[in-house]
């Protein structure tokens, strides 16, 4: 026993159709996302709108004790902080079908494999060690929001939007170490173990929200680096056309 106490039940039945539980919940969200996206493509519903609706749900639902009897409102809620999160990134996901559709694609597809990639990570860990992360990327994370409000008397906007960009996707793939492996581990016993004393406190629908943000924050950053780079592309192109065509005339 003491031999494995400080190994992850891998192989574990229950913990297997836990995290079954909370992948299928968080699949479920990323759809209704999607919808969202596309109802605002499409009738333009969202804005401040779905502001106030993330804003809303998620406090909501995390106000909400975990039990059976509340299971049902809890995922109404998490369905509604994933509608309004989709519309949220409507304006985003039009913008990438009208120039570079393939963006869209690859973007769903590089996320998917990251998420699996570092997900597999954390739950193969044979130690806790990626719990550490939390502090570390909290502190990245509180960084990047006083350099934001520096540049409100600085200046230098378009450095903090690399910055947010490109260590906001390092930091979102931390926390998707941090937030799967904190599924399995809590306080240096086993949350598979406690939900077995206590099935209350296996709370699986803030699992699933915590996976289904990681999931939004990694897609966003991975779109917008894509398009940008698809945008260089086509701009590149355009002035060799250009030159070409100039070339073309003087002969």
């Amino acid at each position: 026993m003491q031999g494995t106490r400080g190994r992850l039940p891998l192989f574990k039945t229950s913990n297997i159709d836990s995290m079954d539980f909370v992948e299928r919940v968080s699949s479920a969200f990323v759809t209704v996302s999607a919808l969202g996206a596309l109802l605002n493509i499409y009738t333009g519903l969202g804005g401040f709108l779905s502001v106030i609706g993330f804003l809303v749900s998620v406090p909501w639902l995390l106000s909400v004790p975990p039990t059976p009897a509340t299971l049902r409102k809890r995922l109404l809620l998490l369905g509604s902080a994933a509608l309004s999160q989709g519309m949220l990134l409507g304006p985003l996901v039009g913008t990438a079908l009208q120039l570079h559709p393939g963006t869209l694609v690859t973007a769903l597809a590089g996320t998917s494999l990251v998420f699996l990639c570092f997900s597999g990570a954390a739950l193969l860990s044979k130690r806790r060690s990626y719990l550490y992360l939390g502090g570390l990327l909290s502190s990245v994370v509180s960084l990047l929001m006083l350099m934001r409000f520096a540049t409100w008397f600085l200046g230098g906007r378009a450095l903090l939007f690399e910055a947010e960009l490109y260590v906001g996707l390092a930091v979102f793939c931390g926390y998707l170490l941090v937030d799967t492996q904190a599924r399995c581990w809590a306080q240096g016993s086993m949350v598979v173990e406690r939900a077995e004393a206590d099935p209350a406190r296996a709370d699986h629908v803030r699992a699933a929200l915590d996976l289904f943000i990681d999931f939004a924050a990694l897609f966003t950053r991975i779109l917008i680096i894509l398009l940008r780079n698809a945008e260089q592309r086509a701009q590149r192109e355009r002035e060799q056309q250009q030159r070409g065509g100039k070339r073309h005339r003087r002969y």
